[in-house]
């Protein structure tokens, strides 16, 4: 078993109060790990981390079996929250903005629309896409840089059922292309179609990580870990 990367007795704290806690992740390269957790649970708080946009209090993250540096940015991709989107631009714009920021070709541009299925949205502004094109071109400015790793938060949050359906087999031919991906949910059902590995976090602590197992009754385990932690408090 290869990891990409790995976090040990991964803290965060705001004035005092843990955000995360105590988290030890373990997500296999190529696959699809779901981490799923109710609103609040600490999700995006980790991925922030691991992405380095915050500062943990305490605690390890390695990539690729090293400490985590920020030189490792350059292999890590990540849409958190909403995309970061100049919506008076078209698709093909915004990646030139990234594109000419990283410093690379020109050619990467169409390989990634092409990729999310974008190719064909012309002078269309990206203030006029859809909630499913604009996730979808978020997904494209992070994988500009090719990253080994890529960070999802909430990705299906708001789509209907047929750009759930797409963003779902897009998201599922990425380990195939060499990526890892790192998907955060709060519905159980999304992340069973799509992850490999599963972790559960609850009020900011990992309470159970596994590969799915074949008529693992998944919904009682998260009932559980989630109602547990509630009990904690």
């Amino acid at each position: 078993m290869e990891l990409i990367l790995k976090t040990t007795q991964l803290c965060k704290q705001f004035k005092g109060q843990a955000a995360v806690n105590n988290v030890s992740l373990h997500i296999q390269k190529n696959s699809v790990y779901g981490l799923l957790g109710p609103n609040g649970a600490g999700k995006s708080t980790l991925l922030k981390m691991i992405a380095g946009m915050i500062q943990p209090t305490s605690g390890t993250i390695e990539f690729r079996g090293q400490p985590w540096h920020r030189q490792h940015l350059a292999d890590i991709g990540a849409l958190i929250e909403t995309p970061p989107l100049y919506e008076n631009l078209t698709a093909h714009e915004n990646l030139k903005v990234r594109t000419l920021a990283l410093g690379l070709p020109e050619q990467r541009i169409h390989e990634v629309l092409d990729i999310v299925q974008l190719t064909n949205t012309g002078k269309k502004r990206a203030g006029q896409f859809s909630l499913g094109m604009k996730q979808r071109l978020g997904i494209a400015l992070a994988l500009l840089s090719e990253p080994k790793l890529l960070i999802l938060d909430e990705p299906t949050n708001g789509l209907d059922p047929i750009g759930i359906q797409d963003l779902r087999e897009l998201i599922r031919g990425f380990p195939h292309k060499g990526i890892t991906v790192i998907l955060s949910s709060h519905i159980l059902s999304e992340v069973v179609q799509i992850a490999d590995h599963i972790g559960i976090i609850a009020s900011g602590n990992l309470g159970y990580e596994s590969e799915i197992q074949q008529g693992a009754d998944l919904e009682r385990i998260f009932m559980d870990v989630v109602g547990a932690y509630r009990e904690a408090r």
